[in-house]
């Protein structure tokens, strides 16, 4: 038995795979002061369920997967380690000038951002390597030392160590860390060759600060997990997600922390990519993750997940960028606990303010004072009150009227049944304005496009959000409102390995390239051979970081070969990388050089090859019977909605709205002239 769960801002998902094959999937409110509380609760849920004692159903679990907003919540809040920099003496502003970049290049009103860490905090370390790897000066080791005994003083947590050119010769980082476990023992400390070694000093340093923040809290929160995790009875595997798409060993996560930012988004593509093909057979897909606090948006095209090495926490620019290469998932503050709002100048607005899960929206009468996309929809007559979370959770109709009236009603002169229309209308307006920001921006039609929808909140108006940008089908999977937990259960065992080795087209380092490669695979083979024991597959992808001549900026470039024999292999990667230069900036320089600047390697083990198996909740909803109620649209008004159960349907039923289509954990509206049919799979397939 296989468990994955996904901490969100408001809820705790969890999907039980039973060694038949079959899905369960349970939800929890996350609990922000003590996550894992919130975990062990779904957990209970869970074993409850299945009528045995949380012990003995946890004694049962062979693997138990986890992602976490853990790691990104305490850097938004500022609540890292404090933490020291050591870097290479005269580049103590590496943080502070970061690449020059601003959004509003006119805009002298935008203070300019702080660094990651204070340069009260920035110490220079006397020694300089060339980029040839060569020691033009020593590092001064009593300096050092002197250096550590200011970081005893300030009492530092941490310790961020990014020198100069170490991705070409790490020997000063591997000096610096020797002193500082002689001289700081106990405190952790990150090496900017060992965790990124890539160019780029502000992105490398960028990684290295923020990794080595995050090492004490996470190192403590996993301990934590694992420790509350065995005395509840659980004894085997725990893997975490990776913003890459993948799972990492425990051990291994902690020691990169990083690698857990953003981490529970990344999965919704891999399990959008499952379905796209299964109910649609198609290649490009949109995926819309619509929790309580973030809408994420992700795309698949031709059939891979696209990656992207800007990932910035906050704004580009203004915010600090991750320095990896992650799933290219875009949040937006849209989701079902967004807040309703009303300016000074009465335009409305729909968040990026978000009630969380302490107090939730007004309907969860726990404090929420402020109506939601959520109380707009049980206005609306779309939720039903009393089959929230399948009935284990009552919704206080009144509290939402009293809370839309209050905040919106009155200041813009609106019935209770149109503001809550409007309410939901911006938000799908906003969602429509993200999705077009991924796609048309980047060369994608949507109309060309299925869209999922996945996540507790996105029945509420996916449907609506596909018939504005054109898309022709939309898919609801039975198991969408724990998408990403479902994700994590078909993603692979992963790492990456990177090396620096500059050489061009025109005199190409046939041995030099082969050995960094062979180095590459061989760490590949070890980690293969090593966490990945027991994997039902494992390959190893290489890739190459390239540029024509005098750009700035490389891509990454899969390599169809393993060993560069002579120019053919050379001219097949030319080729490839004219290709992929031309799909993503629309043109290719055929005359122009290459620039071969890095190498990157990795390694994927399939845990389970099995397909995604079928939800079977039993003993939740079955005997729910409702024929209809009134609901409110906004080009018909209310009317008398056929109202279905989700589990009842049968593979082929085709229905046509407006209908409301309810399971015990999301609603799917289905708008008047939209059709929907079941399929084999389970999934909902719409044409709005």
């Amino acid at each position: 038995m296989r468990l994955a769960v996904d901490t969100g801002g408001t809820f705790t998902d969890l999907v039980v795979e039973y060694d038949s094959g079959d899905l369960q999937m349970f939800k929890s409110s996350t609990t922000p002061a003590d996550p894992i509380e919130g975990i062990l609760d779904a957990v209970k849920k869970a074993a409850d369920h299945t009528g045995v004692t949380l012990n003995d159903f946890l004694g049962r679990v062979d693997v138990f997967i986890h992602g976490t907003t853990h790691a990104i919540n305490a850097v938004i809040t500022e609540n890292t380690a404090k933490t020291a920099f050591l870097t290479t003496k005269g580049h103590k502003d590496i943080l502070v000038f970061r690449e020059g970049g601003r959004i509003e290049p006119f805009n002298f009103t935008v203070p300019f951002p702080k660094p990651y860490i204070p340069r009260s905090l920035t110490f220079e370390i006397p020694e300089r390597i060339t980029s040839q790897g060569k020691i033009l000066h020593p590092l001064d080791e009593y300096a050092l030392i002197e250096i550590i005994q200011q970081l005893k003083g300030k009492k530092v947590e941490a310790v961020a160590v990014c020198l100069l050119w170490s991705v070409v010769n790490p020997e000063h980082e591997i000096k610096a860390a020797q002193l500082l476990d002689e001289h700081l023992p106990g405190i952790p400390y990150t090496l900017s060759h060992v965790l990124n070694p890539i160019l780029r000093e502000y992105r490398r340093a960028s990684s290295t600060c923020i990794d080595a923040s995050l090492k004490p809290m996470m190192s403590k929160y996993l301990g934590g997990l694992s420790s509350r995790l065995q005395e509840s009875g659980f004894t085997g595997r725990l893997l975490m997600l990776t913003s890459k798409g993948g799972v990492m060993e425990m051990n291994e996560l902690a020691a990169a922390p990083i690698h857990s930012i953003g981490s529970g988004p990344s999965m919704a593509p891999i399990a959008g990519q499952y379905f796209a093909r299964i109910d649609a057979e198609a290649e490009t897909a949109i995926v819309a993750d619509t929790g309580g606090t973030t809408y994420d948006i992700s795309l698949v095209r031709r059939g891979t997940i696209p990656m992207t090495p800007e990932t910035w926490i906050g704004e580009r620019t203004r915010g600090h960028i991750i320095g990896f290469p992650s799933v290219d998932v875009k949040s937006v503050g849209a989701g079902g606990g967004s807040i309703a709002w009303v300016d000074k100048g009465g335009l409305l607005h729909v968040g990026p303010q978000s009630a969380g899960a302490v107090p939730g929206p007004a309907c969860y009468d726990k404090g929420g004072v402020h109506p939601t996309v959520t109380d707009a929809c049980l206005v609306l007559g779309h939720i039903d009150p009393l089959y929230f979370l399948g009935g284990s959770m009552k919704l206080n109709l009144k509290c939402s009227i009293e809370a839309i009236e209050k905040d919106i009603c009155e200041p813009l002169n609106l019935s209770r049944l149109e503001a809550a229309s409007a309410i939901l209308k911006l938000a799908t307006e906003n969602m429509v304005s993200a999705i077009e920001e991924v796609t048309i921006h980047q060369g994608i039609d949507p109309r060309l496009a299925v869209l999922i929808g996945a996540g507790g909140a996105a029945g509420f108006n996916t449907v609506a959000i596909a018939k504005r940008l054109g898309c022709s089908t939309v898919i609801i999977p039975e198991a969408g409102a724990t998408f990403s937990a479902q994700g994590a259960l078909i993603s692979d065992l992963h790492t990456d390995y990177r090396a620096m080795f500059y050489t061009t087209s025109d005199s190409f380092d046939y041995q030099n390239v082969n050995k960094t490669l062979s180095q590459l695979i061989t760490k590949c083979e070890a980690f293969i051979q090593g966490p990945g024991a027991g994997s039902e597959e494992s390959s190893i992808e290489l890739f190459a970081e390239a540029r024509y001549k005098g750009q700035i900026w490389e891509i990454d470039v899969p390599l169809k070969t393993q060993n560069f024999q002579g120019p053919e292999d050379v001219q097949v990667f030319r080729s490839d990388f004219d290709r992929a230069h031309k799909e993503l900036f629309t043109f290719s320089d055929l005359q122009s050089e290459l620039q071969f600047v890095g190498w990157r390697a990795t390694a994927r083990c399939k845990l389970s090859t099995a397909e995604i198996g079928r939800l079977n909740n039993e003993k939740t909803g079955q005997k729910r019977i409702i024929s209809s109620r009134s609901a409110y649209f906004s080009d018909t008004g209310l009317v008398e909605t056929q109202v279905e159960m989700f589990d009842r349907l049968l593979p082929e039923q085709k229905i046509t709205g407006p209908a409301i289509i309810e399971s015990p954990f999301t609603t799917v509206v289905i708008d008047p002239g939209a059709t929907v049919i079941r399929k084999e799979s389970g999934s909902l397939v719409i044409t709005p």
